[in-house]
């Protein structure tokens, strides 16, 4: 503002109590956050006492690097966020993390989708999907492994046509998705390579909902544990229970997780490597690696999911099975990168192929702006275009 000739820098009267939040919740020393907005510590301290306030172009950058709406900063008291989604997080029977913003971000965006999707659906007539819901927490996780494998086309047919557990991981989702789940893998928020996904704190979610569920997997995680967790979450959906999950691939299912969990966890073993079939094709005599170099790739998943399989019917003790865990991910992370690949492949992913197509066909009807299209794929308005050309005209039709 200029005032008599000269520039004054009008403050912004943002409340200390509001400052300290923004900055735990990014989990930052005060120090980290003074030189995050360009000033020095003792400025910074300034503020969270009250002592001072920064400009309206300082608050705007407070916002923007801190990730939260900029009148936020204004509010007499700090918001109460909670996670929309049941918190089945759990690490050795200890309370989940508190969420980042990371996570908090992430699930309105998926929320966003989703909603979109389901009014999408009931405009189009959708009927509900029947096996949403289908079992309870109660049943037999045999019974609903079945079940998933029968409606999903988890056999030797899909296995055959898989050549590797990568090949397995695409088709598995391909498959879900042709039965109605929206199946979204991404390590950042939205489109930010900035806003990196921590493993650590989730691996996955599920949305249960008869018209539009939702699959999450957290992509920042090796691929060879995607599977698993892919597997973990389409089972949430067969018991009809939401829930954001943290599997740990270390411990065999466990009476220190939820139930929830627990039932999951089993149902997903059973998905990928029916016990039935496994057992008798574990040979005691052979060693652990043999064991695993014949069935991972008979079951077309990774030897992570057989060592896993192993573990669960006591065919490995806790000591030779976190010995082989550790040799096998230091074997994936000499091999595995993250990161990378096709625009279009990465958009689909992220986006859900399913939901993904649905939005660029309602925007090739008028019933979506191209702006609101491009906001809820989280890309440019421009880049949109580009895309929505691509894809339509048959871009990655077999991706």
């Amino acid at each position: 503002m200029l005032k008599g000739g000269w520039l004054v820098m009008v403050e912004a009267f943002v409340t200390r109590e509001l400052l300290k939040w923004a900055r735990e919740r990014e989990r930052l020393t005060p120090a980290t956050a003074a030189q995050l907005v360009h000033i020095k510590p003792d400025r910074w301290d300034s503020w969270e006492k009250g002592l001072a306030h920064p400009t309206f172009r300082q608050a705007q950058d407070i916002a923007q690097k801190f990730h939260i709406p900029f009148g936020y900063l204004f509010l007499s008291a700090p918001p109460s966020e909670e996670l929309p989604l049941p918190d089945l997080r759990t690490a050795a029977n200890r309370p989940p993390s508190r969420p980042s913003p990371e996570l908090f971000d992430l699930l309105q965006d998926v929320l966003r989708k989703q909603e979109w999707y389901r009014e999408y659906q009931e405009d189009e007539g959708a009927s509900p999907i029947l096996f949403i819901g289908r079992y309870s927490v109660s049943d037999d996780p045999n019974q609903i492994a079945a079940n998933i494998r029968d409606t999903l086309g988890v056999n030797e047919e899909m296995r055959r046509k898989a050549r590797t557990w990568g090949d397995f991981l695409r088709l598995l989702v391909r498959q879900a998705e042709d039965a109605g789940v929206l199946v979204l893998r991404s390590g950042v928020v939205g489109n930010n390579p900035h806003r990196k996904l921590d493993v650590d704190e989730f691996r996955g979610f599920a949305i249960s909902d008869d018209l539009a569920p939702i699959v999450f997997i957290n992509a920042q995680d090796w691929k060879t544990a995607q599977i698993f967790t892919l597997a973990h979450e389409i089972a949430h959906l067969w018991i009809g229970e939401s829930g954001i999950s943290n599997l740990d691939y270390r411990r065999r299912s466990s009476q220190q997780q939820n139930r929830i969990d627990r039932l999951c966890d089993q149902v997903a073993a059973e998905t990928l490597v029916p016990s039935d079939d496994f057992l008798p094709r574990w040979i005691d005599v052979n060693t652990v690696e043999e064991n695993l170099e014949a069935l991972a790739p008979r079951y077309r998943v990774s030897q992570f999911v057989v060592l896993r399989r192993a573990y669960e019917n006591d065919k490995l003790t806790s000591e030779q099975y976190w010995s082989y865990y550790d040799q096998l991910e230091a074997k994936v992370r000499g091999r595995e990168t993250q990161g990378g690949g096709n625009f279009y492949a990465n958009l689909l992913a992220r986006n859900s192929r399913t939901f993904t197509f649905a939005l660029l066909e309602a925007t090739a009807e008028g019933r979506v702006p191209y702006r609101d299209a491009a906001r809820l794929l989280n890309i440019k308005l421009k880049t949109f275009g580009s895309a929505y050309d691509h894809l339509l005209a048959g871009g990655l039709a077999d991706a």
